[in-house]
């Protein structure tokens, strides 16, 4: 029979468990045991601002340390970006489109913007931005160039369809050929790109187009300079988007809507008509609904920021039910009250666009209650800029809670616990594409 002594058991167990608590204490804590942690931080304690946050998003190294690689004594061709939809649409167009005419060592031509009625807009590339710096910028990233050659400028470009290419290999199988055989081509960029798998020298070539070589005219710059110093300071960049064609594309029912709200998104709709029953209820908790401008409010009331903030309301033309913002913030100011009725009148929709662009990459903080192309590039701007009082509103959080039953007190503190995980994170606030997580 085997007799063992319970002390050198014991004493085993006790340099075992102390080996154990000595790993737990010097490992570094969890992101997610700090999020935690500061989601415990209660509702009106202080606003959504004044949380530390544990990551940011800030430029790679590998594109500020300058060019990857020298380019190439021959190009293969020449390229133009053909840009279509609203203004940060084409911007986004042409940044994927440097990064393609770079990874397929071509000549840039300067994108052609596509004049659109539906967002009454007749304006080009050159009424928005200034050309010669562009070029300054891409230099050694691209070669740019106004005019082309005279063999090649009597020509319009072979067009080449690119909505089904994403990748790197995409575009060297299937339309390199074309610009070898014919020279010049025009491509539009599919809308969801496989950045990832671009060449470093060709996505530094997209970092460099999207946030260093993009400069507003002087012209325009010098009115979005007016407009941004006629807003009161301190102040909060809104970007809402309750228009009817956004409704409308949306399939979403909203009750309670006044009577030209509901004749406006009826008009809109055409053929595409709303979810009902359950799988509107479905559609709705996946967050595409957009948020009503009451809502908003809501949530802004949730995350603490007072009701007495200046707000500037970036938006576009026909935002509708605008009173359930303003009747609970009363500091809101637009372009329409703080331009004159002429200059106001006078402005396509690039040009408005480019106004709000240029107020919120400049703005104390910015909300955003989509996730659209403006609001990618402004996140990403302000990144690149270092302000990064930036916030996204959960669609998705507020149907969820609200289909729960929630509601009151118990809905904004599940909304500010929702919100502050988001903001500590840095979720969403800029792209990974061009940007580098950082844990503070």
């Amino acid at each position: 029979m085997v007799v063992l002594s319970v002390k050198p058991l014991f004493i085993i167990l006790v340099v075992f468990l102390s080996l154990v608590l000595a790993i737990v204490l010097l490992l570094p804590p969890s992101p997610f045991s700090q999020t935690v942690l500061s989601s415990n931080l209660t509702l009106g304690t202080s606003d959504i601002w004044s949380v530390r946050r544990m990551v940011e998003w800030r430029p790679c190294k590998w594109w500020l340390q300058g060019h990857l690689s020298a380019l190439p004594l021959e190009n293969n061709g020449y390229i133009r970006v053909d840009c279509y939809g609203g203004l940060n649409q084409m911007r986004r167009d042409l940044c994927d489109g440097v990064g393609i005419a770079r990874l397929l060592n071509a000549t840039l031509v300067l994108p052609k913007f596509e004049v659109a009625a539906y967002w009454n807009e007749s304006s080009g590339f050159a009424d928005v931005y200034d050309v010669e710096y562009f070029i300054q910028q891409m230099n050694g990233f691209i070669k740019v160039v106004k005019e082309l050659p005279p063999e090649i400028a009597s020509k319009e470009p072979f067009r080449v369809d690119c909505s089904k290419r994403k990748g790197q290999f995409d575009y060297i199988e299937t339309v390199l050929p074309s610009l070898l055989e014919h020279h010049y081509i025009s491509i539009t960029p599919a809308m969801s790109q496989r950045r990832d798998r671009y060449a470093l020298y060709a996505k530094a070539s997209l970092c460099q187009a999207c946030y260093s070589a993009l400069r507003l005219t002087r012209s325009l710059e010098n009115k979005a300079s007016e407009l941004l110093e006629a807003i009161p300071k301190p102040f909060l960049s809104l970007h809402l988007r309750f228009e009817p064609d956004m409704v409308a594309y949306s399939q979403c029912e909203y009750s309670g809507l006044s009577p030209s709200s509901v004749k406006a998104i009826e008009a809109a709709r055409g053929d595409r008509k709303p979810w009902t029953g359950e799988l509107a209820h479905v559609w709705r908790k996946r967050g595409k609904c957009p948020l009503t401008p009451n809502e908003t409010a809501f949530i802004l009331q949730s995350l603490s920021i007072p009701t007495d903030t200046n707000i500037y309301l970036a938006a576009g033309d026909g935002l509708m039910e605008i009173e359930g913002l303003t009747s609970v913030y009363t500091n809101v100011v637009t372009k329409s009250s703080l331009l004159s009725d002429e200059d106001f009148t006078s402005m396509h929709g690039n040009t408005k666009a480019a106004l709000d662009y240029y107020v919120s990459i400049n703005s104390d903080s910015y909300v955003a209650t989509y996730f659209g192309n403006m609001d990618k590039m402004v996140a990403a701007m302000r990144a690149f800029k270092g302000l990064y009082k930036t916030l996204f509103l959960s669609r998705r959080a507020f149907a969820e809670f609200t289909s729960q039953g929630f509601s009151g007190k118990d809905l904004m503190q599940a909304l500010w616990k929702a919100h502050l995980d988001d903001y500590v994170m840095g979720r969403g606030s800029a792209l990974p594409d061009c940007f580098c997580e950082f844990k503070l």
